[in-house]
């Protein structure tokens, strides 16, 4: 009977090592080839061509040699989005890393991916009315709360008070960009009860960096000296906001925040003209949206840190940088090198900075 049972226990065994490799064959062979759509959506900022795409395809091959990446920006026209959303479906992605040029409109491409059985991760920008399968994103909260504080607390430090009408402004990103509106929400934490009103208040259509420059024209003209800072939301806005300030011949151009440690942002920080950027290496999500992205492929729930529009996200905690960190943050990790920012005009505060001798 001892043997029975035991002959039984081996069988046992055995059928669930083999059950085991025949599910692990299957799942190789499901991840084995597919197909994964990135699709990314303006070229505002350089980010996507330069870091974001190829860090997603180095890891993806990382992960799975065979698969194939197709890679889309659109170019901030939602419409011309959602005909890549159905052409990379068409072609077979299983998976759509998606980061929507119009986050309310995405949640339409994400019914018709589930419809299809293709999962989407929504990347860098939330889609808060249709539940992606996962969500990989720095936390754009805290960036706007980051980029806020700092600010302030330079002001504060120069000694800049707020009186006879004087203030700051706020530059933020689009208003169909969910990431902008958190990061919107994370700027105002900050400013609301600092002591520095609001003078006046710009959402940016499609993060273009004209229509920023042309409002902060336009307030330069109405308030003049009064203005005392600017919060913007990221890179493009924030030079803006300088090439503003110098056009109209104001010097020294008052404290402006950015967001993205976009080449021309650090070279504008190394001059003086730009005060703060966020270092937020976008290797770093790239790489985790294909791991999550890899996950699904394989029939896996990928991990979450939390839940953000009821949706399983991971979020990352990026570094504010301003001349005293730029070279720590910046060169010493290897996200730039010197003889990229120090050109030029640049070269001198390179110098006085430490860069370089």
């Amino acid at each position: 009977m001892t043997q029975s049972k035991s002959t039984l226990s081996r069988a046992a065994c055995l059928a669930l090592i083999l059950l085991a490799g025949t599910s692990y064959s299957a799942q190789s062979a499901e991840v084995k080839d597919a197909t994964i759509a990135f699709l990314m959506p303006d070229q505002g900022s350089t980010r996507y061509e330069e870091h974001d795409s190829p860090g997603f395809i180095a890891e993806m091959k990382k992960l799975c040699d065979s698969c194939k990446v197709l890679y889309q920006n659109a170019d901030a026209d939602a419409t011309k989005q959602q005909q890549q959303f159905n052409s990379v479906i068409a072609q077979g992605a299983k998976v759509v890393v998606l980061d929507p040029v119009d986050s309310t409109a995405a949640a339409s491409l994400v019914a018709l991916a589930h419809s299809q059985g293709v999962k989407v991760i929504a990347y860098d920008r939330p889609i808060p009315t249709g539940k992606a399968d996962f969500y990989v994103s720095f936390n754009n909260e805290g960036i706007g709360k980051a980029i806020a504080e700092s600010l302030v607390a330079h002001m504060k430090s120069m000694k800049l008070e707020a009186k006879d009408g004087s203030g700051i402004l706020i530059i933020n990103g689009s208003p169909t960009d969910a990431a902008a509106g958190l990061i919107k929400k994370g700027i105002h934490s900050a400013i609301d009860n600092s002591g520095y009103p609001v003078l006046a208040e710009y959402d940016t259509p499609d993060w273009a960096p004209p229509k920023a420059q042309e409002w902060a024209s336009g307030q330069i003209t109405r308030f003049g000296n009064k203005i005392l800072g600017v919060v913007a939301a990221n890179d493009g806005t924030g030079g803006a906001a300088v090439a503003s300030f110098k056009a109209a011949g104001v010097d020294p151009v008052p404290p402006v925040s950015g967001n993205d440690a976009t080449i021309a942002a650090l070279q504008l920080i190394i001059a003086g003209d730009q005060y703060n950027t966020i270092s937020k290496p976008s290797e770093i999500v790239a790489a985790a949206a294909a791991n999550v992205a890899y996950k699904l492929l394989a029939g896996e729930s990928p991990k979450s840190e939390m839940q953000l529009y009821d949706t399983p996200s991971q979020l990352f905690i990026p570094a504010v940088v301003t001349s005293e960190n730029l070279k720590a943050e910046i060169i010493d990790k290897g996200i730039e090198k010197p003889e990229t920012l120090c050109v030029d005009r640049y070269a001198e505060g390179c110098k006085k900075l430490g860069i370089t001798q």
